[in-house]
């Protein structure tokens, strides 16, 4: 069985639809954790609620040992991390001993609106400032560069001068779900390959 943990800061809606693809019997895996930046975070609740193991790791408690407590958390336990709405940056061990088996969405098309700084309701502020009639989302791998790991999926969205960034958000935002699902889905089944710092998907 490929196993995953999913590493959260928030609502975890992106962990919600990771749940009901595995559900629904469109993935082929098993969340062993659910990772949390903090306390009382909702998406800590919707994983208990489906009897899946939490942990908290806050970069306030563990300071520069954060990451390797994670990686302490997951080393031979799982087969991919997904960042799903992680706001702490991962360093040291981690990156190394799961090279190529970590993931975070991120909500722009990188590399637009992407990189230091530039997470969640900033990057649609920024989207919308600009003036591009194009948005939406991107999972990547995760490497040392915030944002600079090769690209995996990539789904696009209308930007209308109506919108305002709430409502973009909401639109990318069911974008995320379905290409979380999808890349998770991609990986298990041995179908991604990385080459040269590019992605191939082997259909």
């Amino acid at each position: 069985m490929f196993k995953i943990a999913v590493l959260v800061s928030g609502g975890g809606t992106n962990l919600q639809s990771i749940i009901d693809a595995i559900n629904s019997k469109y993935i082929d895996a098993r969340i062993e954790m659910v990772i949390g930046s903090k306390e009382g975070i909702y998406a800590l609740e919707r994983a208990e609620k489906n009897g899946i193991k939490t942990y908290v790791v806050s970069k306030k408690d563990y300071k520069d040992d954060f990451s390797y407590k994670i990686l302490e958390l997951t080393r031979g336990k799982v087969d991919l991390i997904v960042l799903a709405g992680f706001l702490s940056i991962l360093d040291g061990e981690i990156l190394d001993e799961f090279k190529n088996k970590i993931i975070n969405i991120h909500p722009s098309l990188i590399p637009a609106f992407c990189g230091p700084g530039m997470y969640g309701i900033k990057v649609h502020e920024a989207v919308i400032k600009s003036g591009v009639k194009v948005s939406g989302c991107t999972v990547h791998f995760v490497n040392s560069e915030v944002d600079g790991g090769a690209i995996l999926t990539q789904e696009t969205v209308p930007v209308y001068f109506s919108d305002d960034s709430q409502k973009l958000q909401k639109r990318v935002l069911e974008k995320e779900h379905m290409i979380l699902s999808k890349s998770i889905k991609l990986i298990s089944e041995g179908k991604v390959k990385i080459i040269d710092g590019r992605v191939n998907i082997e259909e």
